[in-house]
């Protein structure tokens, strides 16, 4: 593993958004962004009710200002699967053949690093009808970056890569490294074309020698997923590979159906329940 791949382990490894609290544990989203704009806050969830969406420490309302999400429609049975990686741990040609059999769409959020390494991959993504997201360049705690110039920089690498692997340029889908922004972060998004994507399903599922058996993953994700739900998964997890056809197929014989995460921002997506969301 080289350098940029093991930080890039390091850095995941220590996603403390990933976790699930209490709404304001982690530092609710500012109320007076004149003054707080610059306040560090990190995407946590509550969940209240068994099959409901959780709570976020920032409302949908309140994130849309910024053309940012963590849930779809609520009112109808709607999936939204994505997929972190700050590298490839060999399980993602798996990952994209299940996909494909069961005619699922995705994203994957990629940081600079992985577009560079694994372009056939990456073309393959995009090929296959799927979103390559922006993960940053360098997976830096985007919270901690306040002028303009160096946002945009840890973004437009990634696009720059992408655009050298695929041929086209990049949908402007952006996830904060560890879900760790601020209203500027977002501001500064917003400013560039992006839509920001959080979640509101995710586990612990990214420490590659201490993988979830599959019952355990299995018990973390089903009695959580509610209509709307963005799902995080991340890529490198050996389980995640194992156990992904078996989850979309529980999935949809619960009723549910999958989504691109282009459609997040949709205003007739979210409110037009009759159109076919198996396809991509």
């Amino acid at each position: 593993m080289g350098i940029g791949a093991l930080t890039a382990v390091l850095a995941i490894g220590a996603a403390a958004g990933y976790r699930v609290v209490n709404p304001g544990e982690a530092g609710k989203l500012p109320e007076n962004a004149a003054v707080s704009a610059a306040e560090p806050v990190n995407w946590g969830l509550s969940f209240q009710t068994e099959g409901q969406p959780p709570t976020g420490n920032a409302s949908s309302e309140e994130l849309k200002k910024y053309e940012a999400y963590y849930l779809g429609n609520t009112e109808e049975k709607v999936l939204y699967l994505t997929f972190d990686a700050g590298y490839e741990n060999g399980y993602t040609e798996e990952i994209l053949d299940v996909l494909k059999k069961e005619k699922v769409p995705a994203a994957f959020f990629l940081v600079g690093s992985y577009i560079e390494d694994n372009p056939d991959l990456v073309k393959r993504m995009a090929e296959e009808g799927h979103v390559v997201g922006n993960h940053t360049m360098t997976h830096p705690d985007m919270s901690a970056i306040a002028d303009a110039e160096s946002f945009e920089k840890e973004l437009t690498g990634v696009e720059e890569a992408y655009e050298k692997a695929v041929g086209e340029k990049m949908k402007k889908f952006y996830r904060p490294p560890q879900g760790k922004f601020s209203l500027t972060n977002l501001e500064q998004a917003k400013e560039l074309g992006y839509t920001t994507v959080f979640w509101s399903l995710a586990y612990v599922d990214w420490y590659v020698n201490q993988q979830p058996t599959r019952e355990e993953a299995l018990q973390k994700l089903m009695p959580r997923t509610h209509a709307g739900a963005v799902i995080l998964l991340h890529s490198t997890s050996k389980t995640n590979a194992k156990i992904l056809q078996e989850l979309i197929q529980k999935w949809k014989e619960e009723g549910y159906r999958f989504k691109s995460v282009e459609n997040l921002c949709s205003k007739d997506d979210r409110t037009d329940s009759s159109k076919n969301t198996d396809d991509k």
